[in-house]
């Protein structure tokens, strides 16, 4: 009887798959949940501008996006948004309405998306604003774990207010 227990204890331990925490995520926002939570409770935002089809997008959300060190940094210091730059719905911002554009590229994009990243429509792309919702900097491509950690920690401790990117890099 003790071997039968024994073998059951073993086979339960050899099956056992431990589960995903799917708890523990970045909080992301529409558009408009973080305009309304920045004007109660000011914070930098950090836009993640991508498309369905972006390999590399789905690359960054599974890698970057789901590492518990960047969830922190991303959760604590800033209000995130997902912003799909191919997106059909409007957004009403400072009384102007941005639309879809189908005549923009081959796709079509998103007016909000054409503002945010000045037109240069490559995905994935962060943009980052600061508490009054003035660009502090958009930055194009994949990053992975380390890289998205220097850039969250130059933008959340404000070191862009006296130093270039490339210095605060050097310093690290």
């Amino acid at each position: 009887m003790r071997f039968l227990t024994s073998l059951i204890v073993l086979l339960a331990l050899v099956s056992f798959k431990p589960q995903e925490d799917t708890s523990v995520q970045i909080q992301w926002l529409t558009w408009d949940e973080a305009i309304a939570l920045n004007a109660q409770q000011p914070k930098k935002i950090l836009i993640d501008v991508y498309t369905d089809w972006c390999g590399w997008c789905k690359k960054m959300d599974k890698e970057t996006f789901s590492d518990p060190n960047i969830i922190a940094m991303v959760n604590t210091h800033f209000y995130a948004v997902k912003l799909d730059a191919e997106q059909k719905e409007q957004v009403l911002y400072k009384e102007h309405t941005f639309s879809f554009q189908p005549e923009h590229g081959r796709r079509g994009a998103h007016e909000l998306a054409i503002s945010l990243l000045d037109g240069r429509m490559g995905y994935p792309s962060l943009v980052f604003l600061d508490e009054k919702e003035q660009r502090i900097t958009i930055s194009p491509g994949y990053k992975d774990v380390s890289a998205m950690q220097l850039e969250l920690s130059f933008i959340s401790g404000n070191h862009y207010v006296d130093q270039t990117f490339e210095a605060f890099k050097n310093q690290q």
